[in-house]
């Protein structure tokens, strides 16, 4: 809407009369045809050109930077113009220029420079980029061996402790996956069903003896834990353990310091118990997945994602299920262990009430590293 005094604009037989009151302004197109019955020069639509980049508007760029340089000409034809990306306007210099660098997201994004004139005129280039992240393949992910240690614990001499019936068949599960699909030898991995106290710690003890520092070891555990909350210490409970004891409980605090023994390049922790979550500082696990994989590896990790924070876990492990699920599916040559997390949270949160977490493990040489797992060649 426009005020406009009392006139009338007349081309041929076509005028426009407009008062002294507020008048609707006419659509671009009935503007131009008025105009072009007469002897006036017809409005222009404004013109933009990308010169640093050939666009086919009916096909898919496809892109593995996380950003996209913008550099183009636009042609006003005189009128006064804005020039928007994705409906956010960009700064156009006197000489008509533009330069932007646009972020992607991984998958499909949409593409839009539009220009609109003063006078409604408009156009538009619109196009689609494919953006997936490029990971580098390098020698070093491979330089080192995988270890792991697997924890599942059904079975307790104790009958106050409550037994249980999935924690062997998911550690053995788990067990398939890595060695089926990533790069774990049989012969670096200890499966211990039904594990007594004395048998996690010469576990423990034969890793930090052949573990060395360009090598990654994890650990799986899937049993009973229990949380002290008067002294503020976590436990997980061997087959040993009994209710009335902590003569048998293995506390966080040990775990932690053969963690600190065991000279890893990155260490893992995926712990399926009761109150798991008491052993780590939890972070955002919402990251650009587009994160170099050998900056990761190079730096020196100690990780763990948890079924729960502190509160209990049930039998039927959901977190288990969708971590597998992830790990048995995976297309990615290179997974973090904060994409794996990432890529399955949601999903545990969604069907169960338990909130599974990932963090750092304190004081025990995280340096902001990560564990990866790496596909196997088919």
């Amino acid at each position: 809407m426009v005020n406009l005094s009392s006139q009338v604009v007349s081309s041929g037989q076509a005028s426009i009369r407009f008062n002294n009151k507020k008048a609707n302004v006419l659509k671009p197109s009935e503007l131009n045809q008025t105009i072009n019955d007469g002897k006036s020069e017809p409005s222009k639509a404004p013109e933009i050109e990308l010169i640093n980049i050939n666009v086919d508007t009916t096909k898919v760029l496809i892109w593995n930077e996380n950003k996209i340089n913008l550099e183009g000409r636009l042609n006003s034809n005189k009128q006064k113009t804005i020039l928007l990306l994705n409906n956010n306007e960009l700064k156009v210099n006197a000489a008509g220029f533009f330069n932007i660098a646009h972020y992607l997201i991984p998958g499909i994004n949409n593409i839009c420079i539009k220009a609109i004139s003063e006078n409604g005129l408009g156009s538009n280039i619109s196009f689609k980029v494919d953006y997936h992240p490029m990971v580098a393949e390098v020698a070093p992910l491979v330089d080192g061996k995988y270890y792991a240690l697997l924890i599942g614990i059904n079975n307790y001499r104790d009958p106050l402790i409550i037994e249980l019936n999935r924690p062997i068949q998911d550690a053995e599960l788990f067990y398939s996956i890595i060695t089926s699909r990533y790069t774990f030898q049989k012969e670096n991995i200890k499966l211990l069903r039904n594990a007594t106290i004395a048998e996690i710690v010469d576990a423990l003890d034969y890793f930090a003896k052949i573990v060395s520092p360009i090598d990654n070891f994890l650990i799986f555990y899937a049993g009973h834990g229990v949380w002290d909350a008067a002294s503020e210490i976590g436990y997980w409970l061997p087959s040993d353990a009994t209710k009335n004891s902590k003569l048998a409980w293995f506390r966080n605090s040990t775990l932690r310091d053969y963690l600190r023994e065991i000279k890893s390049r990155h260490t893992l922790l995926i712990s399926d118990a009761c109150f798991g979550g008491s052993i780590l500082k939890t972070r955002s696990v919402f990251m650009d997945a587009s994160v170099a994989i050998n900056k990761l590896y190079s730096l020196p990790s100690r990780k763990a994602m948890t079924s729960g924070t502190l509160s209990e876990v049930p039998d039927q492990s959901v977190f288990l299920k969708y971590l597998t699920d992830r790990l048995q599916n995976n297309l990615e040559k290179y997974l973090s262990s904060e994409q794996l997390f990432s890529n399955f949270r949601m999903a545990v949160i969604n069907n169960s009430s338990a909130v599974p977490q990932f963090g750092v493990i304190q004081d025990v040489g995280d340096e902001g590293g990560d564990f990866i797992f790496i596909l196997k060649d088919q």
